[in-house]
C-alpha cells in the first residue's frame, strides 16, 4: 500500500508553510516562539474550580449533541445582555472550538463548485475547509493603506450567481484590523440583496481595544452564521469549546453531520464555558488588558526599527508586521530571523498569496520580558 491508495485529492503532497516552519523551529534550541495564537496565560482558577466541582458532581457524560440546555441558554442570555440580540435556543450549537462550527456550516451550505468569498489576509484554515466541503474559495484583497478594511466595490465585483457565502473575521487574525460599522452594514446589504450567507468568525470579539464590538448578526440576522469560542478571551485553548449561532434550519442539518463526527462537545468544557460566560464581565478584562499592553509595547519597539513598520493595531492578539523595507519576502525573512535570533514568527504568505508576502505575523502570546528580548535581538539585524 502506498500514497496512490488514498483519495486522489490527497495524493499529491502540498505546501504547508505553517508545518514547514514548525518543523524548522523544532531544530532550534532556546526558541522564542511568537508564532502560534496560544496564550501563555492559564485559564482563570475560578473557571477551573467551577468545572472541577461540576465534574465531581457528575458532569462526565454526553450532553445532547447540540450542547446541554444550560450551555445553550447561557449563550442566549449572554448575547441578550451583552449585545441586545435575541436568539432562539434552537439556533445555538456547542462546538469543539469555532473551526468545528465553520466546518459543519460549510458542509451544510455548499454544493459542488459553490463559491465562498474570503478576504485576504485570512486565517489559513478557511481555504482548506471550503475545499474540503467541495466549494471554491474566491479571494479578495485588503490593503494596509485602507486599514485592511474590505473595499465594498471589490467585494461587489467578486459576487457571482455561484456565490454562496462570505467568510469575515473581525477583529482580524492576522492583521489586527477591526471592521467599521459602515463596512459591516455594506457587507450585510450585499448579502441580503444577493441572497448569500455571512460566516462571521468572532473569536476575537473581546479584543476590540478602542471601540465597542458589534456582532455581524446585528446587521443581517437572517443571513449570518456566527462562530465564537472561549479559547482567546478566557485563555481556554485546550478546553476545545465554542459555539455557533445559525438559522435553525442550518443547525438542524449540522446536527445530522455532527452526530457522525464528535456527537457532542465535552461536557466538562461546556460547564467551564457556562461559568466563564456568566462571569465574563470580571474575567475578560484581565485577559484583554494583557494583550493590549503587549501590542502597544510592540508598536513602540517596531516604530524604532528602520526596516520594519506596523499599521496601528485595533484588535486581536497579533501584530502583522510590514517587512517590505528588508527586501525579503516573508518565508526568507522568517528563516533569517529564526537562524540569527532564535525568534519565530509566521510568514505572511501563510495568510494569502496576494497580500501577505510583505508581512509576518507575530502572536503576542509571551510576556513583555520575552517580547523585549526578541526585539533586542531583531533590532541588531542588518538587511
Amino acid at each position: 500500500m502506498d500514497r496512490s491508495n488514498i483519495a486522489k485529492k490527497h495524493q499529491q503532497p502540498t505546501e504547508n508553510i505553517l508545518m514547514d516552519i514548525a518543523t524548522l523551529a523544532k531544530q532550534v534550541p532556546d526558541l522564542l516562539d511568537l508564532s502560534i495564537g496560544d496564550p501563555d496565560l492559564i485559564t482563570d482558577e475560578k473557571i477551573i474550580e467551577a468545572a472541577f466541582t461540576d465534574v465531581k458532581n457528575g458532569h462526565t457524560k454526553y450532553t445532547a449533541s447540540g450542547g446541554s440546555q444550560a450551555f445553550i441558554e447561557t449563550v442566549v442570555d449572554f448575547y441578550q445582555k451583552q449585545y441586545d440580540l435575541s436568539f432562539e435556543p434552537s439556533q445555538v450549537r456547542a462546538t469543539v472550538g469555532a473551526l468545528h462550527g465553520m466546518y459543519l456550516t460549510l458542509q451544510v451550505i455548499l454544493d459542488p463548485d459553490d463559491e465562498v468569498i474570503i478576504h485576504e489576509p485570512y486565517f489559513s484554515p478557511y481555504k482548506d475547509q471550503v475545499l474540503f466541503a467541495g466549494g471554491k474559495p474566491v479571494f479578495i484583497p485588503t490593503y494596509e493603506e485602507d486599514g485592511f478594511q474590505i473595499n465594498i466595490d471589490v467585494l461587489k465585483a467578486a459576487i457571482t450567481d455561484k456565490t454562496k457565502a462570505i467568510i469575515i473575521n473581525s477583529p482580524n487574525n492576522p492583521t489586527g484590523a477591526v471592521f467599521s460599522p459602515e463596512t459591516f452594514k455594506a457587507i450585510a446589504d450585499l448579502a441580503i440583496e444577493n441572497d448569500f450567507y455571512i460566516l462571521s468568525d468572532e473569536v476575537y470579539e473581546a479584543f476590540c481595544f478602542y471601540d465597542d464590538f458589534i456582532p455581524m448578526a446585528t446587521f443581517a440576522p437572517e443571513n449570518t452564521i456566527t462562530f465564537s469560542s472561549f479559547s482567546k478571551a478566557f485563555a481556554m485553548t485546550g478546553w476545545r469549546i465554542g459555539y455557533m449561532i445559525a438559522p435553525d434550519y442550518i443547525n438542524d442539518a449540522a446536527k445530522l453531520i455532527n452526530e457522525s463526527i464528535t456527537y457532542s462537545a465535552p461536557s466538562p468544557s461546556q460547564q467551564a464555558g457556562i461559568y466563564a460566560l456568566k462571569h465574563s464581565e470580571t474575567l475578560i478584562p484581565s485577559v484583554v488588558s494583557v494583550f493590549k499592553e503587549r501590542l502597544e509595547y510592540l508598536e513602540e519597539r517596531i516604530a524604532k526599527i528602520s526596516f520594519l513598520s506596523l499599521h496601528p493595531i485595533k484588535g486581536s492578539m497579533y501584530a502583522f508586521i510590514n517587512i517590505s523595507k528588508t527586501g525579503l519576502t516573508s518565508v526568507p525573512f522568517v528563516e533569517k530571523v529564526l537562524k540569527e535570533t532564535n525568534v519565530l514568527m509566521i510568514p505572511g504568505k501563510a495568510f494569502g498569496e496576494t497580500t501577505g508576502d510583505d508581512y509576518v505575523r507575530l502572536a503576542a502570546t509571551q510576556n513583555i520580558e520575552v517580547l523585549k528580548e526578541a526585539f533586542d535581538r531583531i533590532e541588531k539585524m542588518t538587511f
